[in-house]
C-alpha cells in the first residue's frame, strides 16, 4: 500500500499546485490506470509567512511550520514534504517536531546533483534562498558548491518570483532576463542550474537554459515517491501486470 504523503502548502498557492499535479501525474507514470497519490495537504497563508520573512522572524515561521506538520501527522502522513525551498532555513525546527520522516528539498536536489557528477551550480532562487547559509552548507555536505548571479540580477529574479510567479503572473520579459542570467552563470563556470524556487518551473524549463536544469520542485516530488511506494507491488498492481507476457 503506498504510503500518506504530507504536504505544507500555500508558499505560494501555485507552486503547491504544481506539487499536487506533478505527484499524482508521476504516479500514474508509475503505476498506471487510475492511481493517484495518497496525500494531505495543509495550506498556510504565505501573506503571514511573507511578512515574518521580511521582518526576520524566522523562529517565529519555524513554530508554525512545524504545528502544521505535526497536523499532518496527526491526519496520517507517513512523510511531511515542506512545498517551498526558502522555508527550509526552519527545517530542522519541523524535523525535530515531528515522528515521521521529514523529506529534506535541499538534500534530495544535492543527492541528484552529486549522482551527475557535477560540483558546482548555479541556483536561481528567492534572495533570503541564494544569500543565506542554509541552502549553500546544505549543498556542501554532499560536495556541491553553489554560484548566485551578481548584483542587479539578484534583485531582479527575487522580484519577479514575489511580484509576478506568486501572483499568478507569468511573463515573457521576465522569462528572457531569467534565460540571460542563466547564460551568465554558464559564462562563470557553472556547470548546470537549479531551479530553488518552487514557482520558478512555472516561468522555464529545460529548454530555457543552455546549461542542464535541476528542477527542485520535480527532484522533491520524485524523491518522496520513492519513499511512498512499495518496493514490490502488491497483486493486482498495473506495475505487475505490465510485466507480465
Amino acid at each position: 500500500m503506498m504510503r500518506t504523503i504530507g504536504l505544507i502548502g500555500g508558499m505560494s498557492w501555485e507552486s503547491s499546485a504544481e506539487y499536487y499535479r506533478l505527484l499524482n501525474e508521476e504516479t500514474r507514470r508509475r503505476l498506471g490506470g487510475h492511481h493517484c497519490a495518497r496525500s494531505v495537504l495543509l495550506t498556510v497563508d504565505f501573506a503571514e509567512i511573507e511578512a515574518m520573512q521580511r521582518s526576520g522572524e524566522w523562529e517565529r515561521a519555524g513554530l508554525l511550520l512545524a504545528e502544521s506538520a505535526q497536523s499532518l501527522e496527526r491526519a496520517g502522513a507517513d512523510m511531511v514534504l515542506l512545498c517551498t525551498n526558502t522555508m527550509h532555513q526552519v527545517a530542522d525546527q519541523i524535523e525535530a517536531a515531528i515522528n515521521v520522516p521529514f523529506v529534506h528539498l535541499v538534500d534530495a536536489t544535492a543527492r541528484r546533483i552529486a549522482a551527475a557528477g557535477l560540483t558546482t551550480v548555479g541556483l536561481l532562487a528567492t534572495r533570503f534562498t541564494m544569500e543565506m547559509d542554509f541552502y549553500r552548507s546544505r549543498m556542501r555536505q554532499h560536495g556541491v558548491e553553489i554560484m548566485v548571479p551578481d548584483e542587479p540580477d539578484r534583485t531582479l529574479v527575487h522580484d519577479v518570483i514575489y511580484q509576478e510567479l506568486t501572483q499568478n503572473r507569468v511573463e515573457s520579459s521576465s522569462r528572457e532576463e531569467y534565460r540571460r542570467i542563466i547564460a551568465e552563470l554558464a559564462g562563470r563556470g557553472a556547470q548546470a542550474v537549479i531551479l530553488g524556487c518552487t514557482e520558478i518551473t512555472l516561468l522555464i524549463g529545460p529548454g530555457d537554459s543552455p546549461l542542464p536544469v535541476f528542477d527542485s520542485t520535480r527532484i522533491h516530488v520524485e524523491t518522496a515517491l520513492d519513499l511512498a511506494l512499495p518496493a514490490d507491488p502488491a497483486p493486482g498492481d498495473d506495475r505487475q501486470r505490465e510485466r507480465v507476457p
